[in-house]
C-alpha cells in the first residue's frame, strides 16, 4: 500500500502547474489532497481516469475553499464523507475510506494563521477530531490519518525555531497536541524512519519566491499510522522536487 499525502492548494491550479502528467507516472496507490479548493464536478476527472484512479471528494460548503479528496486505484470498501462534526463538515476537512482491516483518514487541520478566532477554533477542531479518531479506534484499529495537520511538532520540523516560536503553527500548544497524539499510540511514520533528518520539509510560504530555493520550510504535513501498524512500515519520505503547490507530496508504504 503506497500513501501519498498531498495539499495541492487548489486542485485546478496544480492540473495546470502539471499536477496530470505527475499522475501519469503512478506516484502511488492511494493519493489523498487536501485544500481542493473545489467541488467534484468542477474537475474534468479524466486526468484522474486516465492514470487508473478512481476518485472520492468531500468539499466545503463555501466554494473555492478548503475540501479534501481521495484517489485510488483500487476501490475501498465504503467511504464516509466527513466525521459528523458540524463545522468540521461545513468546511469539508474529514473524508475516510475503509480498506479490509485498514481505515484511512485523510484530513486537512484548520490554520489559525488569520487570527484569534480561527486559532480559538483550531484548537477545539484538534480536541474534537482526536475524540472522533478515540471511538473510531473502538471499532476500526488500524488506523492511519494523513493530512496537513497545520503543525510542525519540534524544532527539526521548522527552519527557524526561534523566530518561529509565537507563530500559528509552532505554538507551545499546538505542539503538546502533536506530543500528546504521538503517545496516544499513534507513529510519524516520516520521524520513525528519518529520526534525525533535518531540512525535509513539506511547506514553503510563498510570500518570497526565494524561501522554497533556500529550504525555509517547515514540516507539518504528515503520514501517521496506529502503533499496531509499524511492522507493515517500509518506507516514509518526502518529495520536495514536486512543485504544483506551496507544499509537496509526502510518501509512506506499507506492507501488505
Amino acid at each position: 500500500m503506497r500513501i501519498i499525502s498531498y495539499n495541492v492548494n487548489g486542485i485546478r491550479a496544480a492540473i495546470k502547474k502539471g499536477f496530470a502528467d505527475w499522475l501519469a507516472t503512478n506516484p502511488a496507490d492511494i493519493i489523498c489532497l487536501q485544500e481542493t479548493k473545489a467541488n467534484k464536478e468542477d474537475v474534468d476527472h479524466a486526468h484522474f481516469e486516465k492514470a487508473g484512479y478512481s476518485s472520492y471528494w468531500f468539499s466545503a460548503q463555501k466554494k473555492g475553499y478548503s475540501g479534501v479528496a481521495i484517489l485510488s486505484r483500487k476501490a475501498p470498501d465504503q467511504v464516509f464523507f466527513g466525521n459528523g462534526i458540524e463545522q468540521s463538515d461545513f468546511e469539508g476537512r474529514v473524508i475516510r475510506a475503509d480498506f479490509g482491516e485498514i481505515t484511512l483518514i485523510n484530513a486537512y487541520y484548520p490554520s489559525g494563521t488569520s487570527g484569534d478566532e480561527r486559532q480559538t477554533y483550531k484548537y477545539q477542531w484538534l480536541k474534537e477530531f482526536n475524540a472522533y479518531l478515540e471511538n473510531l479506534k473502538k471499532e476500526r484499529p488500524q488506523l492511519i490519518v494523513v493530512g496537513d495537520y497545520n503543525i510542525a511538532h519540534e524544532a527539526i520540523d521548522i527552519h527557524d525555531p526561534k523566530g518561529n516560536k509565537n507563530s500559528s503553527g509552532f505554538l507551545p500548544e499546538e505542539r503538546e497536541w502533536m506530543s500528546q497524539f504521538l503517545l496516544n499510540g499513534w507513529v510519524d511514520t516520516y520521524r520513525n524512519k528519518n529520526p534525525e533528518t533535518t531540512g525535509g520539509y513539506s511547506w514553503w510560504s510563498q510570500r518570497f519566491p526565494s524561501v522554497r530555493l533556500q529550504n525555509k520550510g517547515w514540516r507539518i504535513d504528515y503520514i501517521c499510522i496506529t502503533q499496531n501498524l509499524l511492522p507493515k512500515l517500509k518506507t516514509a519520505t518526502i518529495y520536495p522536487d514536486i512543485k504544483h503547490s506551496d507544499h509537496c507530496p509526502i510518501f509512506a508504504e506499507l506492507k501488505k
